[in-house]
This record gives C-alpha cells, structure tokens and sequence, in this order.
C-alpha cells in the first residue's frame, strides 16, 4: 500500500501530517499513529470519488504484558491533512461504535446470536438497533430502568409493550 511503501522508502515526504498518542494504564501501553496525506495521484480513479481529498492509515499498536499486537486501518477523506483532529474523529467514531456494540449485547447477549445463515444475521443486526432506538425513546416514561429491564418489561406486559412501539407518537 501507498503507506507501506512510504515507510519502507523512508519518504515521509509523502506524509503531509502526523499524530502521534501514548496511553499508558492498567498494565497496557497503547500507541496510536495517524498519517495522513494529499497525495492522491496514483490512486485509479480517484475522480470517482467525490470531494476526495486525503488518505489516511491508523495504526495502533497494544503491548500487554510480553505480547504486542499492531493493526492498521485505513480511510479515504474529504478531510484536510490535520492528523490530530482526524485522529480524535475516528477514535470518537469507534467510541460510540463500540458502546453501542456493548448496549446490544447487554441488552440483546447479542455476542451469543447463533443466527448465522444467509442474510439473517444482518436483518437481525437491522432488528436490534431499531429496537434498541425505540427502547430509548420509550426509556423516557419509565424512569430508573435499564434498556434490558424495559425490553424485558415488554415482554411481560402489553401496557408496556404498546409504550415502545408507539414511541413519541
């Protein structure tokens, strides 16, 4: 990749920025790398892409104990070259992406789902989230109850059960 061979030439003038945060706590070391550039010319086409104005490569790497694990992921961007505002926006992202990720399988044990077949994992994938949505709206009228408390109370009663699907109607 573009970033691999940037590295490998020693060229970091095809880098236009970089960021770079070191989190140290709870027996991990954790580093994350943001590069970012302009640099688009080689890209087929690019043209197609509208507004296209950066490419970006995160890299994070994770040290516990004796073990390190790196990964790297990589963006297309209408964003200008400012790594560290890039870099907070994609942390940001993964944040919410990753509490919601906890609420549905707290709510939902979503992790256990054995539905695996065909499209069924992704229409119930689609089912949870909505579900999830109306359970907010409705969590409003119930206060002091969890998002599984209130799907359970559905469950047990149609008073309740009507509150989340009429939502704010």
């Amino acid at each position: 990749s573009f970033f691999m061979e940037t590295e490998v030439d020693n060229k970091t003038d095809k880098i236009d920025d970089f960021y770079e945060e070191v989190d140290k706590g709870h027996g991990r070391l954790e580093i994350r790398k943001c590069y970012v550039s302009s640099q688009l010319d080689w890209l087929p086409n690019r043209k197609d892409w509208k507004d296209l104005n950066t490419i970006i490569m995160i890299e994070s790497s994770r040290e516990l104990k004796e073990e390190v694990s790196v990964e790297r992921r990589f963006y297309i961007s209408s964003l200008a070259t400012d790594a560290e505002m890039i870099a907070k926006a994609i942390r940001e992202h993964w944040g919410v992406e990753n509490k919601l990720h906890w609420v549905l399988d707290v709510t939902f044990h979503e992790d256990d789902s054995r539905v695996r077949k065909d499209h069924a994992p992704e229409n119930m994938s689609l089912i949870r989230r909505w579900t999830i949505n109306m359970l907010k709206t409705a969590q409003k009228n119930f206060k002091g109850i969890s998002l599984k408390g209130l799907r359970k109370k559905a469950g047990w009663g149609d008073s309740t059960l009507d509150v989340v699907l009429q939502g704010d109607f």
